[in-house]
């Protein structure tokens, strides 16, 4: 009877070792800055999803192209992220032209556009995200530089892809 216990025990060990080797790891996440320093209530950690491109829309991957333009909300990144890892594996760098999107493949290069005084800067996607509702880019504090949304933290923004990798 105790060897049947012991064994049971070692079962529900092993088990519990497969269980917790086989979840992934998940990237720690930054919060975009949605005005004036401050953070959006609800964000979801980014994970690392297959470079499958597609637009923010439910479209197929077959649609995105250079040339391909999507439109929606974009946010940057808080300061304090500068120096963690993106979902790609580099470090995010502030001063870099950068960007997040949930579906681009890494290392796109797409065109942003503030809509509200036609300011325009090329970036790299080279992160997932943003997980908040209704925004489609997180951009890097040089980028939001670049087209004068810091101010307000978030913009009315259009995207083309310039060059898929």
């Amino acid at each position: 009877m105790r060897k049947l216990l012991n064994l049971i025990l070692i079962a529900v060990t092993l088990a519990a070792v497969i269980a917790c080797s086989s979840t992934t790891t998940q990237s720690s996440r930054r919060n975009p800055v949605t005005s004036a320093g401050k953070k959006p209530v609800a964000t979801k950690p980014a994970t690392k999803t297959p470079s499958s491109a597609s637009s923010s829309s439910s479209s197929s991957s077959s649609s995105v192209r250079v040339g391909a333009v999507l439109s929606g909300k974009a946010s940057y990144y808080a300061d304090k992220f500068h120096g963690r890892k993106t979902a790609c594996g580099e470090v995010y760098n502030k001063k870099a032209l950068t960007a997040a999107h949930k579906t681009l493949p890494f290392g796109t290069i797409v065109e942003v556009t503030n809509m509200a005084n036609g300011k325009k800067v090329q970036v790299k996607v080279n992160d997932r995200g943003p997980f908040v509702a209704g925004r489609i880019i997180d951009l890097s504090r040089a980028a939001a530089n670049t087209i004068d949304m810091v101010q307000q933290g978030v913009a009315d923004v259009k995207i083309k892809i310039v060059k898929l990798p």
